[in-house]
């Protein structure tokens, strides 16, 4: 017996050694951060817009509660200002659905601001019909007076905006496209640290 565990040890010296002057011995062990810690991506390609106006309407639609941008400081949110017979507006949802749907977990709030363009979408009846024909899930707010329109001096439907972490607007989009773009900012925005 003691010459099997002397023969152990004599195997487990040499054998390190030859590690040692071989130059393949770490004393230390490599650190590797877990997976599951964010990397802290760099936005200094996206304009920084300043700060996001606030929400200022009263009547939401999917949401048991009035939405306020300074309650949702280190999310990241999509706000699209839009009319539902609009149809550049209509084909834009679906991407928008999708996103609400792929990243809300991660901290994605969408809002669809509902400015409308002729008098019938001013109706809340008519709005309410809208979003549940379109299969609308997130938040809806009616802006009819036209109070965050104004505020994001928006000219256009479809216009998106995305604020960062912190309450700024880093990117904003007129019309369709540009799908792939605005979810890598949506990427990019989401590994913002807060």
């Amino acid at each position: 017996m003691k010459q099997f565990l002397w023969l152990t040890i004599c195997l487990l010296l040499v054998g390190c050694t030859a590690l040692e002057s071989a130059g393949n011995f770490n004393t230390q062990p490599e650190l590797i951060p877990p997976a599951d810690v964010p990397v802290e991506a760099d936005l200094s390609h996206l304009q920084n817009f300043g700060e996001a106006p606030e929400l200022s309407t009263d009547v939401w639609l999917n949401t048991d509660q009035v939405l306020r941008l300074s309650d949702l400081r280190g999310k990241v949110v999509l706000i699209e200002m839009w009319t539902f017979g609009c149809i550049n507006c209509k084909n834009v949802i679906p991407f928008i659905k999708n996103w609400h749907e792929n990243y809300a977990d991660q901290g994605l709030v969408v809002i669809g601001n509902h400015y409308p363009e002729f008098g019938y979408e001013k109706e809340l009846d008519n709005l309410k019909q809208a979003v549940a024909d379109l299969d609308i899930p997130y938040a809806v707010t009616q802006d009819n007076e036209g109070k965050n329109w104004r505020a994001y001096e928006t000219r256009y439907w479809p216009t998106l905006f995305l604020i960062d972490k912190h309450g700024h607007i880093r990117y904003q989009h007129i019309g369709e496209g540009n799908y792939d773009q605005t979810e890598q900012v949506i990427q990019e925005l989401l590994q913002q640290s807060y």
